[in-house]
């Protein structure tokens, strides 16, 4: 499946965030985003995850224009910015909850990724009692528990521990195996490059180029 940015534009009271970004990607690839602070890679997330609408140009997925013939991408799994979810539940509840406004998604599909992830379905603690790395993991099982086609993550890595790391960097390069696209950020540049198939460059909401990972980098 491919996904198709023409000329992607987003103004906020008057500032230009996101300027003529065209792009083309195509599943079965992990493409990073790399830019600093206010670079827009969260806001282009956004703008991808139908979030937002555009100032101009047009974002399309399997040939459907967003915002004109579907609101978001079908098959999405998306982690942007802080995941919230319901405090007096556990994990596997929170996510049995959001299953079930989609519909369900059946339970050994959410322990699968749970256990993908490196929590404990059968953990009975709330999510208030998690800690910073727990939240971080369950984001990303919740966003790729329903095997979708297209996975947005903004940090993945952020507050997970370092031996947590090869773990979520496995699970990521499996769900590309699967025929995943996955489009990520990351603030740490050398593991970025470690999960990326290619990197694409931000700068203050533009496109600055596009550089293919070298295999012998993994």
């Amino acid at each position: 499946m491919i996904l198709e940015l023409s000329h992607v534009t987003k103004k906020i009271k008057g500032v230009t965030v996101l300027d003529d970004i065209s792009l083309s990607l195509s599943s079965g690839h992990i493409y990073g985003i790399k830019g600093k602070n206010g670079s827009g890679k969260t806001m282009l997330m956004r703008a991808i995850a139908g979030l937002i609408r555009l100032s101009d140009g047009s974002v399309v997925w399997d040939g459907k224009v967003l915002h004109k013939d579907i609101s978001s991408p079908e098959s999405i799994g998306v982690l942007i910015e802080n995941p919230a979810f319901l405090p007096g539940y556990t994990g596997r509840k929170n996510l049995e909850l959001l299953a079930s406004l989609k519909g369900g998604t059946p339970r050994e599909q959410i322990d699968e990724a749970l256990l993908a992830v490196g929590l404990d379905p059968k953990d009975r603690r709330t999510y208030r009692k998690y800690s910073l790395g727990m939240k971080q993991r369950l984001g990303i099982a919740c966003a790729i528990m329903e095997h979708p086609k297209l996975i947005l993550l903004d940090e993945p890595i952020n507050a997970i521990d370092e031996k947590g790391v090869p773990q979520i960097s496995n699970l990521l390069h499996h769900e590309k195996e699967r025929g995943a696209l996955i489009i990520l950020t990351c603030h740490d540049t050398e593991e970025l490059y470690q999960l990326a198939d290619t990197v694409i460059f931000l700068e203050e909401g533009k496109l600055c180029g596009q550089s293919k990972v070298i295999a012998l980098e993994k």
